[in-house]
């Protein structure tokens, strides 16, 4: 069934990378997939780079990324944000990767916080009290609360580490407003603009990933195959009795490889 497939939309943090550094077989999966002629979007919840920072680290790792194949959570808010409210005044707490990912599709940043349509949140690993209190007044003066996904977590080098639920988490709990928008898997936000980007119906497509709850949900919700990898946040004794199920159960990326060699020696 896998080889009938001509989708692949993988994801990248503890799939395709931890942190800096490439996950051994991910590389060689990647251009396998691509010398057979398959289509690939890279589908990830990151917000806080923006695409070309993410091809810059890519083609660093020796892995082949073309700008439009890459998927953020920070192009898609962008692609949200300028055909439903192409008006608004954003204010960002988060790294600068978004903003810059924001500004090139045309985003209109507020001056000041109190001027802010929407406060659009991602991950911050440099976080300081004058931003997160920004971030409270943009809210606090009328904003609404968009986040580019909620994930408490994410695989970094040194193990797992904080991430977008705790930053939302502080600006809910301060101003008493929840979040008017989740952009991030496994939202139809995500699945719709892979599918777009691939020009493929859903039934000819997999999602790769190491969440359960991002990458096996979004595909089961929207009609696709699922393989969920071992290498970033999941175990197998979880993916065994997890309520989603996914299609195959590989120890990494390159199990695909290993899959498809499998299925050649049977003929």
């Amino acid at each position: 069934m896998l080889g009938q497939l001509d989708g692949f939309i993988i994801d990248l943090d503890g799939t395709v990378y931890k942190g800096n550094s490439a996950i051994a077989g991910a590389k060689e999966a990647i251009d396998f997939l691509k010398s057979t002629g398959k289509r690939v979007v890279f589908l990830s919840n990151r917000g806080n780079v923006s695409r070309l920072m993410c091809q810059k680290k890519l083609v660093d790792m020796g892995i082949d990324a073309e700008l439009d194949e890459i998927l953020l959570t920070s192009t898609v808010i962008a692609q949200y944000i300028r055909a439903t409210h192409p008006l608004s005044k954003i204010w960002i707490l988060g790294d600068i990767g978004l903003r810059d990912e924001l500004v090139s599709w045309g985003i209109e940043l507020a001056a000041v916080p109190e001027a802010a349509d929407w406060l659009v949140v991602t991950l911050h690993e440099n976080l300081t009290y004058v931003e997160l209190n920004q971030a409270f007044r943009a809210v606090r003066s009328g904003a609404g609360i968009m986040a580019t996904n909620m994930d408490k977590s994410f695989p970094g080098d040194d193990g797992e580490s904080i991430d977008v639920a705790g930053m939302v988490g502080a600006i809910v709990a301060t101003t008493g407003k929840e979040v008017d928008i989740v952009i991030g898997k496994p939202s139809s936000y995500m699945a719709k603009a892979a599918l777009q980007a691939l020009q493929l119906p859903a039934e000819q497509c997999v999602v790769i990933g190491d969440s359960l709850v991002s990458d096996i949900r979004m595909g089961k919700q929207f009609g696709m195959r699922t393989a969920l990898v071992l290498s970033g946040s999941t175990n197998r004794m979880d993916a065994e009795v997890a309520e989603d199920q996914p299609d195959w159960i590989w120890e990494s990326l390159f199990g695909l490889v290993e899959h498809y060699g499998r299925k050649e020696s049977a003929v």
